[in-house]
C-alpha cells in the first residue's frame, strides 16, 4: 500500500513498512506494510494502544531497531528529503541520528545518562554533529535549558538526572533533541507518567519550539485526548497496521473506523457525569505471530460482519486526506446507524 500523498515537498515519506521481530516462539509480524508521509512544520500523530507498532515504527525511522532480531522487510522505504534511509551508510547515518531526526524517548529516566551531568548530556550532540567549541556548547546549552522553561539553568547543568524531577528529566530530554534543531522530531509518549498539569506544559513547550525551530513533529501516543489540539494530522494504528488516518478534526467529527469509536469513547469528557462508567474496549488485541485472515479489528468489534472474518477491508478515501479501512465504508455495507441500534 502506498502512501496517499507522494508529493516531492514531503520531508519524509514511509512506504510499504514492513517489521518483523524473529523470537523462539516464531516470527512476530509488529508492523504491517504501512505506509504515511510528513510534511514540513506538520504534527503527525501515531495513535493506537500498547502494542499497535507505534513505538517500532518511530525506530525504524531512525534505524535504531537490533538487526537482528529484528528485521525490516526488503519492500520497505523510508525517504528523508528523497534520502534512502535504509540504505545510508555508516558515517550518513551518525549525522542523520540526532542532526537532522531526533527523538525524545518515553522514559526520561532510563534515556539519561545517571552518570553524566546535565549539561554535558546536552553539549554532548552539540559538539558532535557541529563544529562548536566546547565554551560556545556550553552557552548553548544554558540557551536551550531556558527555552525549555527550566528555572537557575546554569545551577541544572551541573545536576544529575536523580535530582530533577519528572517533568524536569522531561524538558531536558526535549532540550538535548533540539540542540542541533533537527527538520524531524520524534516524540514517543512524551506526557507518560506525568501528572495533567505538565502533560499540558510539555505540549504546549513542543508547539512552542516546533515554532520556533521550523520542526515537523511525529508524535507518538496512545491517548487521543492528548492530540486533540497540538496535531494537524492524526494516524490511527492497530495490530501493526494503519487502520484510519486523517486531519485531526476529520477524526474527532467524522471517525470512520470502529476502532477509532473505540478510542474516542475511552477519553474521559467534562460534560460527563462523574459516576458513569468510562468505556473500556473488550477483548484483547490479535497475535501477531499467526496469520491473520479478514479484518485484523474484527474479534473485537461490535459490527462484524461474515465479509470481515474472511477478507481484509480496502482502503476508502473519504476525502483527500481522510482514509479508513474498513467494510462498513462498502456501498453494500448496512448503515451505521442501523448497526447501532442493534449495538
Amino acid at each position: 500500500m502506498k502512501s496517499e500523498n507522494t508529493n516531492k515537498e514531503n520531508i519524509l515519506t514511509v512506504e510499504n513498512l514492513t517489521v518483523s521481530f524473529h523470537t523462539y516462539a516464531g516470527e512476530v509480524k509488529a508492523v504491517r506494510d504501512i505506509s504515511f508521509y510528513l510534511k514540513p512544520k506538520e504534527t503527525l500523530a501515531l495513535v493506537g494502544e500498547s502494542g499497535c507498532g507505534k513505538t517500532v515504527t518511530s525506530k525504524a525511522i531512525l534505524r535504531l531497531l537490533k538487526v537482528p532480531p529484528t528485521e525490516i522487510k526488503d519492500c520497505s522505504k523510508i525517504l528523508f528529503e528523497d534520502e534512502e534511509v535504509l540504505k545510508m551508510s555508516k558515517k550518513r547515518l551518525f549525522d542523520y541520528r540526532g542532526k537532522e531526526v531526533s527523538m525524545i524517548f518515553q522514559d526520561p529516566m532510563t534515556s539519561l545518562n545517571p552518570t553524566m551531568t546535565i549539561g554535558n548530556q546536552i553539549m554532548e550532540g552539540i559538539l558532535i554533529h557541529t563544529k562548536a567549541t566546547k565554551k560556545e556548547a556550553e552557552k548553548k546549552a544554558i540557551e536551550l535549558l531556558k527555552k525549555v522553561n527550566i528555572p537557575n539553568p546554569e545551577e541544572r547543568m551541573k545536576q544529575y538526572p536523580h535530582e530533577l524531577s519528572g517533568g524536569m528529566r522531561q524538558r531536558v530530554m526535549i532540550a538535548i533533541s533540539l540542540a542541533c534543531e533537527p527538520k524531524i522530531l520524534i516524540a514517543d509518549e512524551p506526557t507518560t507518567a506525568l501528572d495533567v498539569t505538565i502533560q499540558a506544559q510539555i505540549l504546549d513547550l513542543l508547539q512552542e519550539l516546533k515554532e520556533e525551530f521550523n520542526t515537523a513533529i511525529i508524535l507518538v501516543t496512545h491517548d487521543l485526548g492528548v492530540v486533540a489540539n497540538v496535531a494537524d494530522r492524526i494516524q490511527v494504528m492497530y495490530a501493526g497496521k494503519v487502520v484510519e488516518t486523517g486531519k485531526t478534526k476529520d477524526i474527532f467529527s467524522e471517525p470512520k473506523h470502529p476502532y477509532t469509536f473505540a478510542l474516542l469513547k475511552s477519553v474521559p469528557r467534562l460534560d460527563t457525569d462523574s459516576d458513569t462508567e468510562l468505556y473500556s474496549l473488550g477483548g484483547t488485541p490479535p497475535d501477531l505471530i499467526r496469520e491473520l485472515k479478514g479484518c485484523i479489528f474484527a474479534e473485537r468489534c461490535p459490527y462484524t460482519m461474515e465479509i470481515c472474518k474472511e477478507q481484509e477491508p480496502e482502503l476508502t478515501q473519504i476525502s483527500p486526506e481522510h482514509t479508513a479501512s474498513c467494510w462498513l465504508l462498502h456501498k453494500d455495507a448496512p448503515k451505521l446507524d442501523e448497526w447501532e441500534r442493534n449495538a
